[in-house]
């Protein structure tokens, strides 16, 4: 007598084959740039083992410096300085890697591209680890270090945002990326996690571990990634039907073509002419991306928030340490808090909220471990949510607009624009942090503060012009 079929494999052959293909798509995607920013999070961790309060420690016989337990060239009275400079080596070369990149991206094979930059990337992290066991002590060695890699990694977002949305159709991406976005937080966590293992006793493991694992994720990328639906017989999705550009069906289009001709002539273009079956369609240039209506208030308002955002991947732990007087251990697995509530974190108003947030958390969240915890993961989703939400759903959403006739190669470039303006801004956040924080952190907190209002100045006016449209849709529907 024969049992029914598995419950198991009922499932399986319940889901369409085109799910499997998509699902592995998301799965692989999300694990690939979570292994991106695991790698880079080390150095935020270890940023209080390389100089630490030697005072509480016993010396060796016979040492009378007051710096014996720091590494060199991070002993010196200026190591916060040198701190920024190394986190602004990464950062600068990542901000103007990255608008090269959506180039390269839209004319490499997305797998070659994406495998190679991830095998790099997992190198040079672990030769920043090498340095433990080498004793070097010149802070060119780790400059250079940064520099390269900063400008390898800047092969993930536009390759992962642009694999996504060949797979994904507009109507479904809001709450694909909704969930899919969590990736950036998770890898942080894991990062710190990780990196606390060895940091007070062999830091230089903080970076191999991490180095190997984004490399091992760049061989599977090689041997599982689809780039493309048609590369496997699966459809591709629809990234504008015609009841999309029925204003009346579907108040987005009124939201993204209120401001501009562009958008409204090419859609009436589109319905004049028959759909011709171009496999090869053209790469958007640079200017053409910018002229999309969104992308330069969308880049400026992400330059502020990836600054505030980036100040607190790298220097959260420090201070921790410097304020809280916690261990290197304990700050970094404290610090995973902020991502925590990054995966829990509308960006106008969160924007809003976070600038009385960092407030609140510069003079009351070091009061104990009660109000730590509640105020990152608070600050955590109010930071780290408008910054996930503008990276992932909008860049995707800009990168398919109806102006663009169904050109989806331009993901890349407008994802990378986006993106790389936003690097700019994550480059300026560690550096005057690093600048300010000597004269105290509350200086710090203000910049932060600054920075939130400017970014909620830069996203007003396409609030405005959302808000707008909302309501001429409602007014016609009432009509």
């Amino acid at each position: 007598m024969r049992s029914s079929l598995a419950p198991g494999i009922r499932l399986i052959r319940a889901l369409p084959r085109d799910s499997w293909y998509r699902g592995l798509t998301l799965v692989l995607t999300f694990l690939f740039y979570a292994s991106f920013h695991l790698s880079r999070k080390p150095i935020s961790i270890v940023k209080s083992e390389l100089h630490t309060n030697c005072s509480s420690l016993i010396p060796p016989n016979g040492t009378n410096s007051t710096t014996w337990c720091d590494w060199a060239p991070f002993d010196q009275a200026n190591y916060k300085e040198l701190f920024g400079a190394l986190d602004n080596a990464f950062l600068v070369a990542y901000a103007i890697g990255m608008f090269i990149s959506g180039i390269f991206g839209e004319r490499l094979p997305l797998r070659y591209y994406l495998s190679g930059g991830m095998v790099l990337s997992g190198m040079f992290t672990a030769l920043f680890g090498l340095a433990y066991f080498w004793e070097i002590h010149v802070l060119w060695y780790y400059i250079i270090i940064q520099i390269c890699n900063g400008l390898v990694q800047t092969t993930g977002w536009p390759s992962v945002v642009t694999c996504v949305g060949n797979w994904f159709g507009k109507g479904k991406r809001g709450l694909i990326m909704g969930i899919w976005n969590s990736h950036t937080s998770v890898g942080n966590i894991l990062g710190s996690l990780i990196a606390g293992v060895w940091v007070s006793s062999a830091w230089g493991l903080s970076f191999i571990v991490p180095g190997i694992i984004i490399a091992i994720m760049g061989i599977v990328c090689f041997l599982f990634l689809v780039e493309y639906p048609e590369d496997v017989d699966c459809s591709p999705p629809l990234h504008h039907t015609e009841s999309e550009e029925s204003e009346e069906k579907d108040p987005e289009v009124t939201l993204s073509t209120d401001d501009g001709s562009c958008s409204r002539e090419n859609t009436i273009d589109s319905s004049e002419y028959p759909k011709e079956p171009a496999e090869q369609p053209e790469a958007i240039s640079f200017l053409g991306a910018l002229r999309i209506p969104g992308v330069v208030e969308f880049s400026l308002c992400l330059l502020f928030a990836k600054l505030v955002s980036y100040t607190f991947l790298y220097w959260l732990p420090l201070y921790i340490v410097n304020v809280a007087h916690f261990g290197a251990k304990e700050a970094g697995d404290l610090s995973t808090l902020f991502d925590v509530g990054g995966i829990l974190g509308l960006a106008f108003f969160i924007l809003a909220c976070c600038v009385a947030v960092l407030f609140l958390y510069n003079h009351i969240g070091q009061n104990g471990i009660a109000s730590s915890t509640a105020m990152l993961i608070v600050c955590g989703a109010l930071v780290n949510g408008p910054y996930s939400l503008i990276t992932t759903a909008v860049s995707a959403d800009l990168g398919t607009h109806e102006c663009l006739k169904g050109n989806a190669k331009a993901l890349s470039t407008v994802t990378a624009i986006i993106d790389g303006t936003g690097s700019i801004g994550a480059a300026l956040g560690p550096l005057l942090a690093g600048l300010i924080s000597p004269t105290g952190w509350n200086n710090v907190f203000y910049m932060l503060i600054t920075a939130d209002i400017l970014a909620c100045l830069f996203l007003s006016r396409v609030m405005y012009k959302e808000i707008k449209g909302w309501c001429g849709c409602y007014t016609r529907k009432r009509g």
